[in-house]
């Protein structure tokens, strides 16, 4: 049996969120929101592999 759709769960908490990925999707730059802890992460997705992608904060930043 081949798994074909999957749940994501959230980076932070570890929590199930109310998104639902398939094998063959691909995200990028997806804003995914936890209902839970009330975080939002920007993530990659592809084939069920999940990379948060980190920003570089605001105060940080050099001119």
């Amino acid at each position: 049996m081949i798994i074909d759709e999957q749940w994501i769960y959230c980076p932070v908490c570890s929590n199930k969120t109310r998104i639902k990925v398939r094998y063959n999707a691909e995200l990028k730059n997806f804003p995914l929101f936890c209902p839970k802890c009330k975080q939002e992460n920007l993530i990659d997705a592809k084939g069920f592999q999940i990379i948060v992608i980190k920003e570089p904060d605001a105060k940080t930043q050099s001119r």
